[in-house]
């Protein structure tokens, strides 16, 4: 792919770029992103395995990166129309009518982010934003430098803060899946 020129792009851009591009789209700004690290994706797979096995038998599904998020798509929107466009780490989706062939239209239910060295602004920052807006119900940060997860819940506005944070030695649960619980001492091996 050619070096990409400033410009506000769209879903319709990110989609001719074919499925080895990596990059997300937040209203119309263009973010590259590289492969991630072992350590990321060393972590992705045990949030993914271990949710994937509690979601075994039940009506959610989970989706690992890369996996589009359009999160402000409107029934008549065309791709052309849809400004921002997420790859969350991991995403937990309930509700079948979000699903279709090109990934997750609106909120998943539950979002993981991992932190690396280049997106961690964006993580923290950027999206939390994007996801309050969106009206995620559960979003965590997993730093694997420090083996953390920080949990964001809507408080009684709706609004997502921290309500709590989990070291490598705790069972995290998913309040949005009443009785998965993460055990943490799995996603964050030390080396």
């Amino acid at each position: 792919m050619e070096q990409p020129v400033e410009k506000h792009y769209s879903y319709a851009d990110l989609l001719s770029w074919g499925e080895d591009v990596r990059a997300e789209i937040i209203y119309g700004d263009l973010y590259m992103m590289s492969a991630p690290s072992s350590v990321h994706q060393t972590v992705s797979m045990e949030f993914s395995r271990q949710i994937a096995n509690f979601l075994s038998d039940k009506p959610c599904r989970v989706f690992a990166a890369p996996f589009d998020v359009r999160l402000f798509e409107r029934e008549d929107d065309t791709s052309n129309r849809v400004d921002t466009v997420v790859q969350p780490d991991i995403s937990v989706i309930c509700d079948k009518n979000k699903l279709d062939e090109k990934g997750c239209k609106g909120a998943p239910d539950f979002i993981i982010e991992i932190l690396s060295p280049s997106n961690e602004r964006r993580d923290i920052f950027i999206k939390l934003n994007l996801y309050n807006r969106a009206k995620v119900r559960e979003y965590w940060i997993a730093d694997p430098k420090n083996a953390l997860v920080t949990v964001y819940l809507p408080d009684e506005t709706g609004r997502l803060v921290v309500s709590e944070v989990y070291n490598y030695k705790n069972n995290a649960p998913v309040t949005v899946l009443p009785g998965c619980e993460i055990d943490l001492s799995k996603v964050f091996i030390e080396e």
